[in-house]
C-alpha cells in the first residue's frame, strides 16, 4: 500500500506538549475569570489545530501521564529524581485540557505504572505493523527510538510549540550519525540530566556514537570495552553498569495492555456545543471560532493568519503627563526601591530629544521634552537617581539625553545587550524582533512605506513597556554567568562608551590633509610605473583587467579560481610574488598599500566634527567574541609599525586644555590567559620571571640559551604561540613563515612536546564545547557553538577554530572592560579632568588634565594590572606624549 492510500495515525505525549506551551505563553496572559491559568490549554490546542490541518490525520490519540511515578521508579528511585515541583500555575491545566480534548472527540489515554511514551511507543508500533502512517508528536528524545519507516517523530523546539522538527529515518541519521533503534544506547552512555540518569564520565555524544559505529551495539561495546584506550576506555569499564541500568530504563515499551487500539482511535465529530460550554470557561474566544470552523467543515486552515486573540498582556493605554502629574506619576512607580521601569527615547528627524517614554508593568506615560522648560525637575532628579531603569540600546538613549542636559543612571537591563550576551552572532538586536522571539508578540510599528505613520503605531511609551518586558524575558534566558556579566561588566560600560563618544579625540586636520596628498602623489607615481612594465595603462582597482593583465598578458601562474575569475586578492597576490616575483606585481601591491592608507585617512578627514574632534562609535554588540568594535570613523585599523601609521597616530593629540595623552596597553595579554587556562608550568614562568616570552619560549623549542634565539627563531615561536590559539595548521604556519610544511610540523611538534599543558587545553577546550554547546571566558561569558556538531565539515572545522580562541579572546574583552570601568570610577572619586578617549585592542588612551599625570598613571597601572586574577602578572606599559604616536611605548 502506497503512503498516500495509508491511514495517518497521529499520537500526542500530552503532559510533554503541555509543558512545553506553559513555558512558551506567558502565565499571566492567560488567566479565566476564576483565576485559572490555561497557558498550557491555549498553546496545546492551538499547536493541536496546527497538527490537524498539515497532517490530516484519520485516527488520533494523546496519551497523558498518571502520575510522576511508574515501574522505572520502583527500579531505581532517583528516576527524575531531579524534576522540579510543578509550576503552580500549570496545577489544574490538564484535567481542564482533557476535557476540553474530549469535546473536540479525541481520545485520551492513560497507563498506571507507565508513562505517555509507552503508550505512544505501543500505538505507534501496532500502527506500524497494522498498515497505518503513524506520526508521534513528543517533546521527549527518547521517542527518536520508535521511527521507522513507518514513524515519523514530530519534534517541538525549544522555543514552544508551534515549530516542529520532523525526525525520519533519515533525519536521525543526519543529526546524530546512527539509525534510531540505536539513539537510546547513544543516551544510556552519555546520560540524560533530565531524567536524572547519569552516563559515564568523560563519555560525549561524539565518543558515544564513534563507539556505536564501532562496535554496532552497547552490548558489543561493554564485551569489548578492554579493547578501548585511554581515559574513557578506563570510565567505561569503571562505571559501565551506568550504561546497562541507563539502556533498561530509556527502552520503551511496546506492548502495554491498552483499552483502544490504532483503528479504534479515528477521528470522531466535535460536539459544537460541548467545546461551546468548555473554551466559555476557559475564555477562549478565538480558538473557539477555530474548532467551530473545523466542526462544520472548514477546516483547520479556515483559522486567521494571526490569532485575534493577544498572546500577552494588553498595553496599557498612554497618557501624556509633565509638571506635577509626572512627578506623582514617577513617586509611584519609579522609586529607588521599587521594581524597574522602562524607558525609551523619541529621536526627532536630527537625532535629538523630542520626547521620553516611561512605563510600569501596568501603566504607561509620554513625557514631551521641550528644552528650556522649568517644569521637568523631578524627571531630571529620578534620571540621573539609582531608581533601577530598563533601556533599549541604553548607549544611543544616554548620549541623547546628555546632549539635552539629562543624565541617565540606574540602568539594569537592555535588551539589546543582553539579546546580544544569549545570542552573540545574532545581526537584528531591533526591538520588535526581540519582543517577537521572546514573547512571541507582534509589536506595533510604523508601516515604513506610509508617508503619515497611523494611529495606531507604536510611540515611545509603548517602546519602554516592552523594553521591560522583554528585558525580563532576557534574563530569564541568560545563564547565571551571563547575568553577572550583563549587570557587572556590560550596563555600567554604556556610560563610559558613551562619554567616550561624547569627548572624541582632538585632530590635526591639517596633517591629515598633507599625509593624504602626498599620499596619492605616492600613488600616482607608482602607478605610472606599473603602467611603464606593462606598456599601458589600466584600472589597477578592476579585478577584470588586472586577471587580464596578470593572467594573460604576463602569462602568470593562475591563482584562486573564482566564480568572476582567477583571485587578484592581497593575499593571493603576494603568494605569487612570493613564487613568481615580478615587477608589475612589486608595484600593485605597493599602490594597494598607499591606496588602501589614503582611503583610512580621508575617512578620518571626514569624521573631523567643527571643534577638530573626531568621534567614533564603540560597538558593544558588534563582535562575538566580547571585544568592542570601532565604527564611524573605525580608529582599530590604522597600522601600527609602518611610517605612514606613525603619522596618522600623529595626527590624535591632547586639547587645548591638557596637558598630554597617556597611552597603556596590555602586553602579550592573550598569551597571559593561555597560561592561565591551561596552567602550563613553562609559560607561566615564562611569566612569573619577566623573561621575554618568545625568546623564552624559543630556547626551550631550539635548545639554546635564551640569549642565542635568533630574531628569526623568535619571529617563528611568535607566529606559532599567537597561531596555535587560532587553530593555525601546520599547512598555515607554513604559509605565514614561509617555511616547508614539514618544518612547520616539527616546529608544532617541538613545541607540544616542552609545552603539553598547551596542547591538553587546546584539544580539551573544543571538545568541552562540543559537550555543552557553548565556551566560557573566566568570567562566565558564554559563546554558543551549535556548528560543532554539525554533518558540514566546513562549517565544523570554522566553529573549532573559532571556539579555540573564544576563551581567549572574549576573556582579553572582559579584562579590558572590568580595567575601563575602574580606570573611570577612580578618576571620578579623585574629581579628575582627566578623561578616557579611546580603546583600541588592548590599549587605553587618556587625555591627561594639567598636573594630573602621574595620579592618572598610578590609577590606570593599578586598575588594568587588577583587572583579574591571573596564574601570571598582567603586564602593562604605559607611555606619555603629545600625540598617540609619541606616547607609544
Amino acid at each position: 500500500m502506497s503512503d498516500a492510500a495509508k491511514p495517518t495515525l497521529l499520537v500526542i505525549d500530552g503532559h510533554s506538549l503541555a509543558f512545553r506551551a506553559f513555558y512558551a505563553l506567558p502565565i499571566d496572559s492567560f488567566v479565566n475569570r476564576e483565576g485559572q491559568h490555561t497557558n498550557a490549554i491555549h498553546g496545546f490546542i492551538s499547536m493541536l489545530l496546527n497538527l490537524l490541518k498539515n497532517e490530516k490525520p484519520t485516527h488520533l490519540a494523546v496519551a497523558f501521564d498518571i502520575s510522576r511515578y511508574s515501574f522505572r521508579t520502583r527500579e531505581y528511585p532517583e528516576y527524575k529524581g531531579t524534576r522540579s515541583e510543578t509550576p503552580p500555575e500549570f496545577v489544574g491545566q490538564i484535567p481542564l485540557l482533557e476535557e476540553a480534548l474530549h469535546a473536540m472527540g479525541i481520545t485520551t489515554i492513560t497507563k498506571e505504572d507507565f508513562e505517555a511514551d509507552d503508550i505512544l511507543a505501543t500505538l505507534a508500533s501496532r500502527g506500524s505493523a497494522e498498515g497505518f502512517k503513524v506520526f508521534v508528536v513528543s517533546g521527549d528524545r527518547d521517542a527518536i527510538q520508535m521511527v521507522n519507516d513507518d514513524v515519523t517523530l514530530l519534534y517541538p523546539s525549544a522555543r514552544g510549540v508551534t515549530d516542529l522538527t520532523r525526525y525520519d529515518r533519515d533525519k536521525v541519521f543526519e543529526r546524530y550519525g546512527i539509525e534510531p533503534p540505536q539513539y537510546p544506547e547513544i543516551a544510556a552512555l552519555v546520560g540524560e540530566t533530565s531524567d536524572n540518569l547519569i552516563g559515564i564520565d568523560k563519555v560525549g555524544e561524539k565518543t558515544a556514537v564513534k563507539w556505536i559505529t564501532q562496535f554496532g551495539s552497547l552490548d558489543a561495546i561493554i564485551e569489548h570495552r578492554d579493547e578501548i584506550k585511554g581515559v574513557v576506555g578506563d570510565k567505561l569499564r569503571e562505571q559501565y553498569d551506568r550504561a546497562v541500568r541507563n539502556r533498561k530504563l530509556n527502552r520503551l515499551v511496546t506492548d502495554v495492555e491498552l483499552p483502544v487500539g490504532p483503528t479504534d482511535l479515528e477521528r470522531r465529530p466535535i460536539d459544537v456545543p460541548a467545546v461551546r460550554e468548555v473554551f466559555d470557561r476557559l475564555q477562549f474566544r478565538t480558538l473557539l471560532e477555530r474548532v467551530t470552523a473545523l466542526a462544520e467543515g472548514g477546516g483547520a486552515s479556515a483559522a486567521p493568519a494571526a490569532p485575534a486573540e493577544p498572546t500577552g498582556p494588553t498595553a496599557p493605554v498612554v497618557r501624556t503627563l509633565i509638571d506635577e502629574e509626572l512627578a506623582h506619576w514617577l513617586r509611584t512607580y519609579a522609586a529607588a526601591d521599587k521594581a524597574p521601569v522602562g524607558v525609551a527615547v523619541e529621536y526627532g528627524a536630527d537625532g535629538r530629544v523630542t520626547g521620553l517614554g516611561i512605563a510600569a508593568p501596568g501603566d504607561s506615560v509620554y513625557v514631551p521634552w521641550a528644552a528650556g522648560r522649568g517644569d521637568y525637575v523631578a524627571l531630571e532628579e529620578w534620571l540621573d537617581a539609582d531608581s533601577p531603569k530598563v533601556v533599549h540600546d541604553a548607549k544611543r538613549a544616554y548620549k541623547a539625553l546628555k546632549t539635552v542636559g539629562l543624565t541617565l543612571t540606574g540602568l539594569v537591563g537592555d535588551p539589546r545587550i543582553a539579546a546580544w550576551l544569549l545570542r552573540p552572532g545574532r545581526t537584528s538586536f531591533a526591538l520588535g524582533d526581540l519582543v517577537y522571539e521572546h514573547l512571541g508578540e507582534r509589536m506595533p510599528e510604523a508601516d515604513p512605506n506610509q508617508l503619515v505613520p497611523s494611529d495606531d503605531a507604536g510611540g515611545p511609551a509603548l517602546e519602554a513597556w516592552y523594553s521591560l518586558r522583554v528585558s525580563d524575558a532576557l534574563a530569564e534566558a541568560l545563564d547565571e554567568g551571563s547575568r553577572k556579566v550583563l549587570l557587572d561588566i556590560e550596563l555600567p560600560l554604556v556610560r563610559v562608551l558613551g562619554d567616550m563618544e561624547l569627548t572624541g579625540v582632538a585632530t590635526d586636520q591639517p596633517a591629515l590633509r598633507g599625509l593624504s596628498a602626498r599620499l596619492g602623489d605616492t600613488a600616482a607615481a607608482i602607478a605610472a610605473q606599473a603602467f611603464e612594465v606593462i606598456g599601458r595603462e589600466v584600472n589597477l582597482g578592476s579585478p577584470k583587467q588586472l586577471q587580464e593583465v596578470l593572467f594573460e598578458q604576463l602569462d602568470m601562474p593562475k591563482t584562486r579560481a573564482m566564480k568572476t575569475g582567477y583571485s587578484t586578492d592581497a593575499g593571493s597576490l603576494a603568494d605569487l610574488q612570493d613564487k613568481h616575483p615580478h615587477p608589475f606585481l612589486d608595484l600593485l601591491l605597493t599602490h594597494r598599500d598607499a591606496t588602501k592608507l589614503r582611503q583610512i585617512i580621508e575617512t578620518l578627514d571626514r569624521a573631523v566634527d567643527p571643534e577638530g574632534r573626531i568621534h567614533t562609535t564603540y560597538d558593544q554588540t558588534g563582535t562575538t567574541t566580547g571585544r568592542i568594535s570601532s565604527i564611524d570613523p573605525n580608529l582599530q585599523n590604522i597600522p601600527v609599525k609602518t611610517e605612514v601609521g606613525h603619522e596618522i597616530r600623529a595626527a590624535f593629540q591632547h586639547g587645548r586644555d591638557y596637558e598630554t595623552l597617556l597611552t597603556a596597553d596590555y602586553s602579550q595579554i592573550e598569551m597571559r590567559i593561555m597560561a592561565h587556562l591551561s596552567g602550563d608550568p613553562g609559560l607561566i614562568e615564562a611569566f612569573n620571571v619577566g623573561e621575554d616570552l618568545h625568546r623564552f619560549v624559543g630556547a626551550r623549542i631550539f635548545g639554546v640559551e635564551p640569549a642565542d634565539v635568533s630574531p628569526i627563531m623568535r619571529t617563528k615561536v611568535k607566529a606559532m604561540s599567537y597561531g596555535l590559539a587560532y587553530g593555525l595548521s601546520p599547512f598555515g604556519l607554513s604559509k605565514q613563515l614561509r617555511i616547508e610544511t614539514a618544518e612547520a610540523r616539527q616546529l608544532m611538534t617541538d613545541y607540544f612536546s616542552r609545552f603539553g599543558a598547551v596542547r591538553d587545553y587546546l584539544r580539551a577546550v573544543v571538545e568541552q564545547a562540543r559537550e555543552d554547546g557553548y565556551t566560557e571566558t573566566i568570567f562566565g561569558r558564554r559563546r554558543p557553538f551549535a556548528d560543532l556538531t554539525s554533518s558540514n565539515r566546513v562549517l565544523r572545522e570554522n566553529a573549532e577554530r573559532a571556539a579555540l580562541n573564544a576563551p581567549i579572546q572574549g576573556s582579553a574583552a572582559d579584562i579590558m572592560k572590568i580595567a575601563m570601568l575602574g580606570v573611570r570610577q577612580d578618576v571620578d572619586a579623585a574629581e579628575m579632568q582627566s578623561r578616557v578617549l579611546l580603546q583600541v585592542h588592548d590599549e587605553l588612551i587618556v587625555e591627561v588634565a594639567g598636573g594630573e599625570a602621574d595620579a592618572v598613571e598610578e590609577i590606570v597601572r593599578r586598575r588594568m594590572g587588577s583587572a583579574a586574577e591571573l596564574r601570571v602578572p598582567l603586564d602593562v606599559s604605559v607611555g606619555r606624549g603629545e600625540s598617540w604616536d609619541a606616547a607609544a611605548h
